[in-house]
């Protein structure tokens, strides 16, 4: 969620913090600020709003010293305003904090200091923390950190800086993720890696219960119990041009455009042509173990959790077993029944997201094996899963994810495929799918080619109220990811369905007013999604359908078409997503919008 950046160098710390800040303001947008040590106490600058209403704030009043911490906010625990902004200050006004995360007992922590006499000037948990520091504080900021966090229950990333030791930076994460950046003679703390790779491509992660303490000198790694940690050094594969928007007006714009390269580095290395399977080692389980499993749960999150609604129906289709897919945030208070024999698929873009995150616990706890199928190496669910796959999409800044989602069902029909091949599926049949999978890329740039069409699609649409997304079988999912596209940057109430399922409800919204989108290939179901399109344009509705190339019975039907390139049934949502998630991107520009940074929204939610 939000964005934590810390510095400890020979430089001038403002600017530092500021960059970073600004590459990380996709995990929060509502408010920033920064605290500096420059010897004369703490100096905090933070403003409500966009971050350039800080940088606004700091070309005025910028205050000079060589460690600080900034943070790019996205509100939990009171409104976006200025008094709400971190950093927060304890009672004394020594000591600063930035914090990710929510303090679960932040109510009775707080109680318990206004009895003794704590005054404070914010609505948050954050400042709550602050001031519990500051009561444990005697000369030792490391352990004064350390005491308090004994006390509070919930998730957090901090970063935390002190006037009474001014060349330090304390951190501890629980929950929430934070990596360290080793410089030449410079230390960083952040929660992501974008906010340090200009300086720095060694990193250290954290891993929840740990601590760093950052000196001009070095840094040094503990747990709560003041064991020292050796943590090994990491290397990042990807540079700064890849988190720059090249040309792009939006990040969502290039994120889409990447994807037939995305897609690629994503199947690199892991298609058997000859054998027609995946090599899918990175799960860590043997052909024997992969045959043992007779159940399959797959847990995530939004957009994610589409994307196992897809691999649902690929996995079944092609191993013959049964999948079920849970909402994370549903999972573990439900009381899964889950054993040894049941492999647990987390799905995730960021690897930290908090609800997936427990999803994964509660399955290991309950003895099944666990996979993750995430994007970011060194985070959180890969470190913790049995073993997974990485996407290898590179990152994604934008806040609706959009190539992510493709590499996501391209790396389950990987997952599919190897199971199906141990089981029951022929060797041809797998040839036919890698086959499949392999033109992937080019079909895609052959939509991105497109791209004009869907725009004047947009400009044709962009002012309706309510738009209907309906599919088929493995095309369901898509209208649900259609829909939540629309509705995240757009702001245009919209709800994907089972074209079926339409005369059941949804069928009494239609009239001459509302756009209806099909997803209406020429697979197994077509004629059954005819009929549907029948069903709409009897009731005056406006059909907008995507389309196999060469189609004419629904064109006939439709006011507007889309071919999609022919491919694998089960392949089809890889295909269809991509004009969908550029209908929404023109939809929404052209509508006002900030696409990047959608309002109430944050790229990664690492809070419940």
């Amino acid at each position: 969620m939000c964005g934590i950046v810390g510095y400890v160098g020979p430089k001038q710390a403002s600017n530092i913090l500021v960059d970073g800040l600004r590459r990380m303001e996709y995990r929060g947008y509502d408010s920033a600020g920064i605290a500096i040590i420059n010897g004369n106490g703490v100096k905090i600058r933070k403003a409500a709003g966009k971050l350039s209403a800080l940088v606004e704030k700091l070309k005025f009043d910028t205050p000079s010293g060589t460690v600080g911490v900034g943070h790019t906010r996205w509100a939990t625990h009171g409104a976006p305003t200025t008094p709400n902004a971190h950093p927060h200050l304890d009672q004394s006004g020594r000591i600063a904090i930035i914090h990710n995360g929510i303090i679960e007992n932040a109510g009775t922590i707080k109680k318990a200091l206004l009895a003794r006499g704590h005054c404070f000037k914010s609505e948050t948990d954050t400042e709550v923390l602050a001031h519990l520091i500051g009561e444990y504080y005697v000369d030792n900021l490391e352990e004064a950190v350390a005491g308090a966090l004994w006390d509070v229950e919930g998730a957090y990333g901090i970063a935390v800086v002190c006037s009474e030791e001014p060349n330090t930076v304390v951190a501890a994460r629980h929950g929430s993720p934070l990596l360290v950046g080793v410089g030449d003679g410079e230390y960083f703390v952040a929660s992501d890696a974008s906010a340090i790779l200009e300086h720095t491509r060694s990193v250290v992660y954290l891993d929840d219960g740990e601590m760093v303490v950052l000196k001009r000198d070095g840094y040094r790694v503990r747990n709560l119990t003041e064991t020292h940690l050796e943590k090994p050094v990491n290397q990042i594969e990807w540079d700064l041009a890849t988190i720059e928007r090249g040309g792009f007006a939006h990040f969502m714009l290039k994120e889409i455009f990447e994807q037939p390269e995305s897609l690629t580095n994503t199947l690199r290395g892991h298609l058997l042509e000859e054998e027609g399977t995946a090599r899918v080692r990175g799960l860590n389980l043997s052909d024997e173990e992969l045959k043992r499993f007779d159940r399959i749960v797959i847990t995530a999150c939004g957009t994610s959790w589409h994307a196992g609604l897809i691999g649902e129906y690929i996995i079944e289709e092609l191993a013959r077993i049964p999948v079920e897919v849970e909402y994370a945030s549903e999972f573990r208070y439900r009381n899964p029944v889950l054993d040894d024999r049941c492999l647990v698929i987390a799905i995730s873009q960021s690897g930290e997201t908090a609800d997936t995150l427990a999803a994964i616990r509660e399955g290991k706890r309950r003895g099944a094996r666990t996979v993750g199928l995430v994007n970011v190496v060194g985070s959180t669910i890969a470190r913790e899963v049995d073993g997974g796959l990485y996407l290898r999409a590179g990152p994604e800044i934008g806040v609706a994810s959009t190539k992510a989602f493709n590499s996501q069902v391209a790396a389950l029909a990987m997952v599919a495929l190897r199971m199906a091949r141990l089981r029951n599926l022929s060797v041809l049949h797998g040839r036919e799918l890698i086959h499949a999978l392999q033109a992937l890329p080019d079909q895609i740039r052959q939509i991105l080619d497109r791209a004009p069409d869907v725009e004047r699609l947009a400009q044709k649409y962009h002012q309706a109220s309510n738009i209907l997304y309906l599919g088929r079988g493995v095309n369901f999912p898509v209208a649900l990811e259609g829909a939540l596209k629309l509705k995240e940057i757009s702001y245009i109430h919209a709800e994907g369905y089972p074209a079926a399922e339409m005369k059941h409800g949804p069928i009494a919204l239609i009239d001459q007013n509302m756009p209806v989108i099909f997803v209406a290939p020429r697979d197994a179901v077509y004629s059954k999604i005819v009929s549907n399109v029948e069903e709409v344009k009897a009731r005056k509705g406006r059909v907008i359908a995507l389309v196999t190339e060469g189609d004419a019975e629904i064109a006939k039907l439709a006011e507007e078409t889309f071919p999609l390139p022919k491919t694998h049934d089960l392949l089809t949502p890889i295909l269809a997503s991509v004009p969908l998630q550029l209908l929404s991107y023109y939809v929404a520009v052209l509508r006002g919008c900030n696409v990047d940074q959608p309002r109430n929204l944050a790229k990664s939610v690492t809070v419940e």
